[in-house]
């Protein structure tokens, strides 16, 4: 069973940075990372989960929501079993629990991951 852990959330002037990673474990022996297209979403209070960004189990495939292309970038490091979603330019309209979730296979919906985070918090706020 695929365990994430995400971590470096945290309060943030609007304009600044934060990256997260997730950390993946509980692998086994025929799946490791690289089978596995990780998704970060996020959900505001009294807001619907949202698909922030997607990368495919290679990396050689990422997509973005309109709200965030330009300003963040998802990467992956199967080596270190990590995937990271650089945030640059933050808005308070980012504020929210981020999540990553992962799936074998090609990035798909929310309701297509099996595996999630417990989340971490972003608060974009002066």
């Amino acid at each position: 069973q695929l365990q994430l852990v995400e971590s470096g959330g945290g309060l943030v002037q609007p304009g600044g940075s934060l990256r997260l990673s997730c950390v993946a474990s509980g692998f086994t022996l025929d799946y490791t990372l690289d089978y596995y297209a990780i998704g970060w979403f996020r959900q505001a209070p009294g807001k619907e989960r949202e698909g922030v960004s997607c990368i495919s189990s290679s990396g050689g495939s990422t997509n973005y929501a309109d709200s965030v292309k330009g300003r963040f970038t998802i990467s992956r490091d199967n080596a270190k079993n990590t995937v990271y979603l650089q945030m640059n330019s933050l808005k308070p309209e980012d504020t929210a629990v981020y999540y990553c979730a992962g799936r074998r296979g090609s990035c798909s919906s929310a309701r297509d991951f099996g595996s999630w985070g417990q989340g971490t918090q972003v608060t974009v706020s002066s």
